[in-house]
């Protein structure tokens, strides 16, 4: 059978309108360009284009266009095939030539065709991504005089890929260089676990976990940290990711365990989000204080296999807080007790005990007369060494305080009047090493001991200590023949 058409005709038709955008070229010249190079020993091309760089274009120069087709006229916004040709030093330029080189190699290696992606430039000034596709075409192997040069549009694809790497090293950027630690975690074989627990039957998971500690721990150390940012490095004293990662039980410990079973019984309960303070540890072994956000994300609820974490630290915020919680139950000036911790003390022991209570009050002699002759700061320095002694002398448990300008308090709660008497004699004993270690204004006070064995005798042991120290006070003043307020 014969074809309507002569077979030249056909794939002249075919050429013209074909979709994509088609090249006839001659490259014979570039070949002739290549023929003399190698007589001349040119053996590496690239080697030679470094030299001199002119080469390149020398090669583009010696390519020659026969014909396009009209997808190409399109793609390059050209009128006709003559005012493409009169103009190809304008789709041809700038970042071109860069990727010249990569196709020229492949033809001067022996290569019949060669294949790369590359940039052109239409008429009207728009950039091209090409992917770009050429083959000699057969019975002209030869002389390279007939080259069919496809040119695939690839811009949007190439836009989009740049596009979706600038998101992610935006979105790299964020969580590198975050104020805030994160972390992102994968939970997966922790909700594995907790579906197995599930399937066995249990429901109360809170009472689960109290049995059985050990299911916690586990759960603890399969969880597998994916990546940290910078923050997190820094805040943990990690000098790299790596060090982090390879001493992370260092991080979560001690109180963490606690933490971490709350964190686990929220999750039993479907909460995906939470919010909880913490305790982690750096790697130097400090306590860090931290505010942390967990969440599953969106599409991972089923799997719990990315899980974003943001850490805070609030290791200042916690210390302002203890140094404020400090401050209501201390006196500042002698690092004791203070009235208003004193007197909670003093009623929650007369609610209930323990019993016998002993009470000792004790009263700074000589204070006003330091604080006429010497100044406030003199003064201020005597009380200071009453919180010294004070401290020495008893145990940390034991509420010693400062209930007053010169008046302080022992309360010992579960101790009898023979107790009471020895910590009373370590109290003088510790103020005649004070008195040692301070040379200059002795350290003098006059103390009352008393004991009860219930609440309904509290007052009136506190006014029978009282009565004994203020008869120690006035046997100092008399003794040294001194007007308590002033000197004679």
């Amino acid at each position: 059978m014969q074809s309507s058409l002569s077979s030249g005709a056909d794939f002249e038709h075919m050429f013209d309108l074909a979709p994509v955008s088609l090249w006839l070229e001659d490259y014979s010249a570039l070949k002739r360009l290549f023929d003399s190079w190698r007589a001349e020993g040119v053996t590496d091309l690239m080697a030679h284009f470094a030299e001199d760089p002119a080469r390149i274009r020398q090669c583009t120069a010696s390519l020659q266009v026969l014909s396009v087709n009209q997808r190409t006229l399109s793609l390059f916004a050209a009128s006709s095939q003559t005012e493409l040709l009169d103009n190809l030093d304008r789709v041809f330029r700038d970042d071109m030539l860069d990727q010249v080189a990569i196709e020229l190699g492949q033809l001067w290696s022996g290569a019949l065709e060669f294949s790369n992606q590359t940039v052109n430039y239409t008429l009207d000034r728009r950039r091209l991504d090409v992917q770009i596709h050429a083959r000699i075409l057969p019975g002209h192997e030869d002389t390279w005089s007939r080259v069919l040069v496809s040119l695939e549009d690839v811009t949007r694809q190439v836009q989009g890929a740049l596009q979706l790497q600038r998101s992610e090293r935006y979105a790299r950027g964020l969580f590198e260089h975050s104020p805030v630690s994160l972390w992102v975690e994968d939970f997966s074989i922790v909700k594995r676990l907790m579906d197995e627990v599930r399937s066995q039957g249990i429901q109360d998971f809170k009472t689960f976990i109290k049995v059985h500690p050990e299911f916690v721990s586990r759960c603890m150390q399969e969880i597998r940290v994916i990546d940290v940012n910078q923050q997190t490095l820094q805040m943990f004293g990690a000098q790299s990711k790596g060090e982090l990662f390879n001493h992370i039980g260092r991080v979560f410990r001690g109180e963490m365990h606690d933490s971490f079973a709350e964190q686990l019984q929220d999750l039993w309960e479907g909460k995906l989000f939470q919010q909880r303070e913490v305790v982690n540890y750096a790697l130097s072994g400090e306590p860090v204080y931290i505010h942390m956000q967990f969440s599953v994300l969106a599409d991972h609820h089923d799997r719990w296999d990315l899980v974003l974490l943001s850490l805070v630290d609030i290791t200042a915020r916690k210390k302002a807080e203890a140094y404020l919680e400090y401050l209501g139950k201390h006196d500042v000036l002698t690092q004791l007790r203070n009235r208003t911790f004193y007197v909670e003390e003093l009623n929650r022991i007369t609610r209930k005990g323990p019993w016998p209570l002993s009470v000792i009050t004790i009263d700074l002699n000589g204070l006003k007369v330091i604080n006429d002759e010497h100044g406030h700061a003199a003064g201020d320095a005597l009380l200071r060494r009453v919180g010294e002694v004070l401290t020495k002398a008893v145990e940390p448990t034991v509420c010693a305080a400062r209930i007053g300008g010169d008046e302080f308090t022992v309360l010992l709660p579960g101790v009898d009047e023979r107790g009471a008497q020895a910590v009373q004699d370590r109290i003088i004993s510790m103020v005649e090493i004070n008195n040692q270690f301070y040379p200059g204004q002795p350290l003098s006070l006059a103390m009352g001991l008393a004991c009860c064995t219930s609440g309904d005798q509290v007052e009136d042991t506190l006014h029978r200590a009282d009565q004994t120290m203020y008869a120690e006070k006035l046997r100092f003043y008399q003794e040294r023949g001194l007007d308590r307020r002033r000197a004679v």
